[in-house]
């Protein structure tokens, strides 16, 4: 009996579509987030340089409190959160001893790249942002959509895309890769949201696209696209993403690459009074390209390492352009976009808004409970 009703609430779940019930709330002129934001507050600190890279600390005073969400990497290190394949069954038992069946979704339609199954069993909300990595089960995934899973929250049919482009086979469950996807294929799936366009862009390493001027070569970038593709398709026949990191090419570069980054951040933040570090702008060469801003100083420590991580790949994979980009245009980052909006949202628990403006893009993450606030806001340049 307990079976079948379960069944029953995710076949509806299911059949909602892959918004997994969320309420599309249109376009321009929809209602406004649930409280004002902190960006009144915000303050662009000097740029930390290093060859094609340039790291604009954003600092804020207001500090709400965030410990009450879990982070995908907290959850998955101590099992409070479970990511298995669509077409698991199993019984699963959260951490006050009940039980939540994970139905087998393969009498419906099979197992598939594009969605796993989660189970948040905290006590505490779940944040999930696009472009986190898990990794295990028979391909390698990242979250397509940021949002947040209550707790209590029945098993999440949850949209993802693959970084695989090969194996399809039976692995270990998903663990926390503490990896985020760099910019060019994080872009694709959290505004483009076509799994043609993730695979290419982790093949290729960066979307970027050089105009040189008066016919001037394209500078050499450190990474280069053949040593992105000896890595991926080595030594297995796959695509794995880690192997970024982890391949004898490329891995053992981008960790002196993020060792010095983190060197120069941690100097050029370490006096401040007041204050804390909430987010960046990332500026490559002179384009102002990405921002991640956080609620507060304690969730963006959360998400600093492997944001740090994904931002040198970018960098090494673009042409090695020493320019530095103004503090006006880092500056312009941290307005608020006016363009076409969409809106989704699940009462009582999260809105998510997007915003587009010609090549620019805007994305937030609203909390509702406890208290309203703007958990995550990411400004990007569209390559």
């Amino acid at each position: 009996m307990e079976r079948s009703i379960l069944g029953a609430i995710i076949g509806s779940l299911l059949s909602i579509s892959t918004l997994g019930g969320l309420a599309l709330v249109g376009f321009s002129g929809s209602p406004a987030p649930p409280a004002p934001g902190p960006e009144g507050s915000w303050r662009l600190l000097d740029p930390i340089v290093y060859e094609n890279i340039s790291i604009f600390p954003v600092v804020s005073s207001y500090a709400p409190d965030t410990s009450e969400f879990l982070t995908l990497d907290e959850g998955l290190a101590t099992g409070e959160v479970l990511v298995a394949e669509r077409g698991t069954e199993g019984l699963v038992r959260n951490r006050d001893g009940s039980a939540v069946m994970i139905p087998d979704y393969r009498r419906a339609s099979g197992a598939t790249v594009n969605q796993l199954v989660l189970v948040n069993r905290s006590k505490r909300p779940l944040i999930l942002l696009a472009g986190e990595l898990v990794s295990g089960g028979k391909q390698d995934r990242i979250i397509g959509k940021d949002r947040i899973v209550p707790v209590g929250a029945p098993p999440l049919p949850l949209d993802v895309f693959c970084v695989e482009h090969g194996r399809w086979s039976n692995g270990s469950q998903f663990v926390a890769a503490k990896t985020m996807v760099h910019p060019s294929v994080r872009e694709k799936a959290a505004v483009d949201q076509k799994q043609t366009e993730v695979w290419s862009a982790v093949r290729g390493g960066t979307t970027y696209e050089y105009n040189g001027a008066n016919g001037a070569p394209k500078p050499e970038s450190r990474i280069s696209s053949a040593d992105l593709s000896a890595a991926m398709s080595g030594p297995a026949p796959t695509q794995s993403y880690q192997k970024i990191y982890e391949g004898s090419r490329v891995g053992q570069s981008v960790d002196s690459f993020v060792r010095e980054l983190q060197a120069r951040f941690a100097h050029a933040t370490s006096g401040l009074k007041h204050e804390q570090v909430v987010g960046v702008v990332v500026a490559y060469g002179g384009e102002v390209a990405w921002s991640d801003i956080f609620a507060s100083g304690h969730l963006f420590s959360h998400y600093w390492d492997k944001l740090l991580r994904s931002y040198a790949v970018e960098a090494m994979a673009r042409p090695t352009f020493r320019e530095v980009a103004s503090r006006d245009s880092a500056g312009d980052f941290l307005r608020r976009l006016n363009g076409r909006e969409v809106q989704e949202s699940e009462p009582g628990v999260y809105r998510w808004r997007e915003i587009t403006d010609g090549r620019f893009a805007q994305i937030e993450l609203d909390a509702i409970e406890p208290k309203p606030m703007t958990l995550h806001r990411l400004f990007l340049h569209r390559t």
